[in-house]
C-alpha cells in the first residue's frame, strides 16, 4: 500500500516561525493557495481514504484535497502535532530566551525529553505510529493520503525505516510538502521527501 503523507498549508504562526502545536489556527492566504496546488497535485491519485489530524490548518488542508475525489475526510487525535506546552505561540527567539536550558538539553541524542508542560518526542511516537499502522492495515491494496504535522509526520517516517526516536529531528518538512511511504512485504520505503515542486507551477 502507498500512504501518502502530506503536511498542512502555511499559517500566520507558520510565517511568523512560531511554535505551532495543539492550536487550531488557520490557513493564511498563502496556506489556501499551497493547498489548491497541494489538491491539484494529488487530483490523479486513486485515493481509497483521507485521513487528517482534527487540528484546523490540517482539517483545511484535506478538505481541499478529499473534494477532488468525492471523499469524506476522517479525523484522529493521534494525529495531531506533538504538544509544544508552554512553548505554544513563542517565537524561536522567545524560546531562546525564556527556555535556554531546555533547548540545550534538546539538542541532545534524548527523545524522551518532554517540552514544558507538553510531550516528548518518544511519546508522540507512540500514538502517531499506531495509527498509522492502523491505517495501512486497513487499506492493505490502497493509496491513503493522511494530513498531519511536521513533527508527527517525522515520527511516523522515521519509525517506518527503522529511525531512533531522536534523529528525526534533523528532519526538515516543509508546509504543504508531499512524502510517500510504501508498504510491502519487505517492510517500508521512503520513495518521496519534502516534495514542494508543485507549489513552484503557476497558476
Amino acid at each position: 500500500m502507498r500512504l501518502i503523507l502530506v503536511r498542512h498549508g502555511e499559517t500566520r504562526w507558520n510565517r511568523e516561525n512560531r511554535v505551532v502545536g495543539h492550536t487550531g489556527i488557520a490557513l493564511n492566504n498563502n496556506g489556501r493557495k499551497q493547498v489548491a496546488r497541494l489538491a491539484r497535485a494529488l487530483s490523479d491519485e486513486k485515493v481509497s481514504a483521507i485521513y487528517s489530524s482534527p487540528l484546523r490548518r490540517a482539517r483545511e488542508t484535506a478538505a481541499a484535497i478529499a473534494r477532488g475525489h468525492g471523499l469524506e475526510v476522517v479525523t484522529d487525535d493521534a494525529l495531531k502535532e506533538v504538544d509544544a506546552g508552554e512553548l505554544e505561540g513563542l517565537t524561536f527567539e522567545e524560546v531562546m530566551e525564556r527556555y535556554g536550558d531546555f533547548l540545550q538539553e534538546w539538542m541532545k541524542d534524548n527523545p524522551s525529553l518532554r517540552m514544558p508542560g507538553g510531550e516528548s518526542m518518544t511519546e508522540l511516537q507512540e500514538r502517531t505510529w499506531p495509527a498509522a499502522e492502523r491505517i495501512v492495515s486497513e487499506h492493505p491494496d490502497g493509496v491513503v493520503i493522511l494530513v498531519s504535522h511536521s513533527l508527527a509526520i517525522l515520527s511516523i517516517i522515521s519509525r517506518a525505516l527503522g529511525m531512533r526516536p531522536s534523529n528525526f529531528r534533523r528532519l526538515r518538512l516543509s508546509v504543504a510538502s508531499i512524502s510517500i511511504l510504501d508498504f510491502g512485504e519487505r517492510g517500508a520505503s521512503l520513495v518521496l521527501f519534502n516534495d514542494t515542486c508543485h507549489l513552484e507551477s503557476g497558476g
